[in-house]
């Protein structure tokens, strides 16, 4: 798992410089009513990051097979990321990032096949979402940034 956390971690190294280049003014601006602003895209990684320390902490307890579901825009609309400073926002989506690699770091191999509900019918094992959180990450910060050079 050592290759995804650092993936992890240099994505989000790699992306804070450009991250708190955007301007204050523009990061709660919203394409549309029903989208989410770059505030909010980086609360809601902020809220996945927070979801996940929990869902890989009880399953390294094989705990995790019943956690409960994730109503994301529930959580963004609930804490109102729009409203928070920037510069704020940004350094907590990398703190929380940054531990939750470290949390990764530490599983051992073998609690990599345990259950996790990550709300789909069906359950998912952790390894399966320590490898998608990689990708979603990616995903949220194109939206944001862009292509990363």
């Amino acid at each position: 798992m050592k290759t995804i956390t650092e993936k992890i971690r240099d994505i989000v190294t790699a992306s804070k410089p450009g991250l708190l280049n955007i301007s204050q003014e523009t990061t709660g601006n919203k394409k549309s009513p029903d989208s989410w602003s770059k505030k909010e895209i980086l609360g809601h990684l902020i809220d996945s990051a927070a979801n996940n320390h929990q869902r890989f902490v009880r399953g390294a307890q094989n705990l995790a097979a019943d956690f409960p579901a994730y109503d994301q825009n529930r959580w963004v609309e609930i804490q109102h990321y729009n409203e928070m400073d920037w510069p704020e926002l940004v350094e907590l989506f990398c703190r929380n990032n940054f531990h939750l690699c470290r949390i990764i770091d530490f599983l051992p191999r073998e609690v990599l096949n345990n259950p996790v509900n990550i709300g789909k019918e069906n359950l998912a094992t952790m390894e399966f979402v320590i490898k998608d959180y990689l990708r979603h990450l990616e995903h949220h910060i194109r939206q944001i940034l862009g292509p990363m050079a």
